[in-house]
């Protein structure tokens, strides 16, 4: 790219790269850098790769414009919500996939000969720096006067005359990808060279050319022509990156515009905002109001407005706005859909499908006594909208009977999406409302009260609370997950037993319910589906018709019980030494 430098609102790098053929007849390195504009900067950052092809192939340099070129590309068409690690490491890994065929399809004896070669890529998001490496080019950071390894060469050393790549893209159907992410400060260098250049010159002297030049282009160049000097043989290409300024940590772009709206006074049925005539209010509380509405097509459509007294909550008004472009990015039959939008808006609020129907709340009073098909039916439709969010790296985090629609066809759906934690946006907004429990108590896993990790077992605890109370009508632990406050707490939570007089669970759907509700998230079902599926087949591990101990079916009989046996004895033993 022949520009150096790179502004955008939030953040600032100057990049300077210089690729030379040297010797060689032909370059079979390649590289590339991306800074996008504007929301693409704050949810994926920018992206520099550098790519070589081995020496002993004819075809690597095209495998090294391909790594280069697709990495640059198709990470920034992955999910917004998708983590940098995750996107990335999904795009290098299809690359690899690509190239390993190409060579089986030209049936090579000799990978050597294929399409083969080595990739390193930095991206820069928020206040982190993402290093990704195969082979054996390098990243490195300016620390001092000398440069500081962050890559590791991955080159088996046979003698000193001989060696060989240990790990490229192309040669396996399967890459591993070597992976880290560090903390990013104004003023950080990084380097990313081939082997061309690093073998040939002393980092030192890296540094010096870098820090003397008037340019980070001169400085790439001038590196360069120092290792040709020097008895270079191979390509040579170095990139090199200056962080001039670092986005705030509380900031997202997508949204800030946004809030800078005024929040719509609550509007009378009848009136028209931006297009869209208020035929009646549908919900209303200290939060948010929702409103049924008609769009210019005729589509009714549901139109949110947070709360006046809100318009001072930064962390609220994010997460109210996330709301609708979670939905613009989720598409499932099971997840509530987004409304049209808006040419432009005049006002706060966000759009999203009326879905016509009642909550699950209102189905379970409707239905106190649910036949397990009804049940399952239901379920099954909730965990395909799960996996809609867990797929692209989301939780939902407010699982609850209020949060699921069952529409007058029977369509189950999962709405508001105000509590959700989108793995993408978190690295964009590090720490934020990480100290808050967002969802409703009563269904929210223990981890989240115990501080340890959360994840898609999280919404499998809710979901079985979920379960757990339309068969039983009350919750499995009472109120006694809300008292967590450290992992040593975990221990005293006792599952009550689905099964009791009143409600014939069977023992082996209970024993399902009893391990999705375990307080050790890693003891929970490994996947949704195993989940699904036993509620439908008896685990291995459940036997049926076996005898359940009244400790189990009831603790506070288990030991009143045994309180009332020990008094006794104590009465019996008293009478013995008073005789």
């Amino acid at each position: 790219m022949p520009k150096d430098t790179r502004t955008t609102d939030n953040l600032m790098v100057t990049i300077g790269q210089h690729s030379d053929a040297g010797r060689k007849p032909s370059n079979q390195d390649f590289h590339g850098a991306l800074v996008p504009d504007a929301s693409a900067l704050a949810l994926k950052g920018v992206a520099l790769a550098i790519a070589d092809g081995i020496s002993s192939s004819p075809v690597s340099g095209i495998a090294s414009e391909t790594a280069v070129k697709s990495l640059l590309t198709d990470y920034y068409c992955t999910s917004d919500a998708w983590t940098v690690k995750t996107a990335a490491s999904r795009v290098i890994s299809a690359t690899n996939s690509w190239l390993h065929t190409q060579n089986r399809r030209a049936r090579l004896e000799d990978m050597d000969h294929g399409q083969v070669c080595t990739l390193s890529a930095l991206i820069l998001k928020g206040q982190t720096a993402h290093i990704f490496h195969i082979g054996d080019s390098r990243i490195w950071r300016i620390s001092g006067d000398s440069l500081e390894p962050l890559t590791t060469d991955h080159r088996v050393i046979l003698s000193s005359a001989e060696s060989y790549l240990g790990r490229a893209l192309g040669v396996e159907a399967q890459v591993e990808i070597d992976y880290q992410s560090i903390p990013v400060g104004v003023g950080d260098t990084f380097v990313l060279t081939t082997d061309g250049v690093h073998d040939h010159i002393e980092p030192s002297a890296i540094t010096r050319g870098i820090r003397d030049a008037t340019t980070l282009d001169q400085a790439a160049k001038d590196v360069v022509q120092t290792a040709l000097s020097n008895g270079s043989e191979d390509n040579l290409t170095i990139q090199i990156v200056r962080v001039d300024r670092l986005p705030d940590a509380d900031g997202f772009n997508a949204v800030a515009d946004a809030e800078k709206l005024p929040i719509p006074a609550f509007p009378n049925a009848g009136t028209v905002i931006d297009g869209l005539r208020i035929l009646r209010q549908i919900h209303s509380n200290s939060r948010s109001h929702i409103y049924l509405a008609s769009a210019p097509d005729g589509t009714k459509v549901a139109l949110k407005i947070p709360s006046v007294d809100q318009r001072g909550n930064p962390d609220y008004l994010r997460h109210f706005l996330m709301e609708e472009w979670i939905a613009r990015r989720v598409s499932s039959a099971h997840v509530l859909k987004p409304g049209p939008a808006p040419d432009a808006r005049t006002g706060l609020y966000i759009l999203t499908e009326y879905v016509e129907g009642q909550t699950l709340r209102q189905w379970m009073t409707d239905h106190p006594k649910p036949t397990l098909d009804e049940v399952r039916d239901i379920v099954d439709q909730v965990i395909k909208g799960l996996r809609a969010f867990h797929r692209r790296e989301m939780l939902h985090q407010d699982l609850r009977p209020e949060n699921i629609m069952i529409d007058v066809d029977g369509t189950v759906k999962i709405i508001d999406f105000g509590s959700m934690r989108v793995a993408g946006v978190q690295e964009t907004v590090p720490g934020a409302g990480d100290d808050a429990i967002l969802g409703t108590l009563q269904y929210t896993a223990p981890e989240y009260f115990s501080g340890d990790v959360t994840s898609w077992r999280s919404d499998l605890f809710s979901l079985g609370v979920i379960v757990y109370e339309m068969l039983t009508g009350r919750l499995p632990y009472g109120t006694q997950v809300s008292k967590v406050r450290r992992r040593a707490d975990l221990r005293r939570l006792t599952y009550r037993q689905a099964r009791d007089e009143t409600h014939p669970v069977p023992d082996w759907i209970d024993a399902t319910l009893k391990r999705a509700l375990h307080p050790d998230p890693l003891r929970r079902h490994d996947a949704l589906s195993e989940f699904a599926t036993a509620l439908h087949i008896p685990e291995a591990s459940a036997v049926v018709g076996r005898h359940t101990p009244l400790v189990d079916r009831d603790p506070v009989r288990f030991w009143k019980t045994v309180a009332a046996v020990l008094a006794v004895l104590v009465v019996f033993l008293i009478a013995q030494l008073a005789g």
